[in-house]
């Protein structure tokens, strides 16, 4: 949700922590999806895949890109 300009008479509901929350998410799909084994799935297994996105989602964690 964008929020809406100051100027506006009625103003839509906006809860700027959950959208600060949303963006965070955002944001670590988008580093997750640079990893290219994650982004085109090579992995046949949804085991094998989601043990990729561990690894990928504890070095993007750990080196704070």
């Amino acid at each position: 949700c964008i929020p809406p300009k100051k100027n506006r008479k009625s103003k839509p509901p906006y809860n700027w922590h959950l959208y600060k929350k949303r963006h965070l998410i955002e944001n670590m799909f988008a580093k997750l999806k640079d990893w290219r084994r994650v982004a085109t799935r090579y992995d046949r297994c949804a085991h094998t895949f989601m043990s990729a996105i561990h690894i990928a989602a504890s070095f993007s964690f750990y080196l704070k890109e």
